[in-house]
């Protein structure tokens, strides 16, 4: 149902340079792309995240209690993921681990800009 999420970005080339090294972990390549937007994604037909500079140029903040999840189709990508936005410069919100009983495994954290991001995936 979700075609692509937008994340509001101050420093466009910072944030650029953050998702190309963040979503190559899950093969994700940039599909779309304008000086004020980017989108990455796995293809045409799925899911996309995006970057972009807020179209009024107003500066860029984050949404209370907004969270994008990426999902990934093992704890290992969801612990190289999580490891990968950390060495980018990421601020940790959760370290990947299991999150109950259910077989949910996940990490959380902040990109560049502060925007709330986390990966998981449900294991058996």
């Amino acid at each position: 149902m979700i075609g692509y999420v937008t994340l509001g970005t101050n420093n466009f080339e910072r944030a650029a340079h953050f998702y190309d090294n963040l979503l190559a972990v899950i093969g994700a390549k940039r599909l779309f792309e304008t000086p004020e937007f980017i989108a990455w994604g796995n293809g045409p037909n799925q899911a996309r995240l995006s970057i972009i500079k807020p179209y009024d140029g107003q500066a860029a903040t984050v949404g209370n209690g907004v969270m994008v999840a990426l999902i990934v189709d093992s704890k290992e990508k969801v612990d190289a993921v999580y490891n990968k936005a950390i060495e980018l410069g990421a601020k940790d919100e959760g370290a990947a681990g299991p999150r109950g009983d259910s077989g949910f495994y996940a990490g959380y954290f902040r990109d560049l800009d502060g925007n709330k991001l986390n990966v998981f995936c449900m294991s058996a």
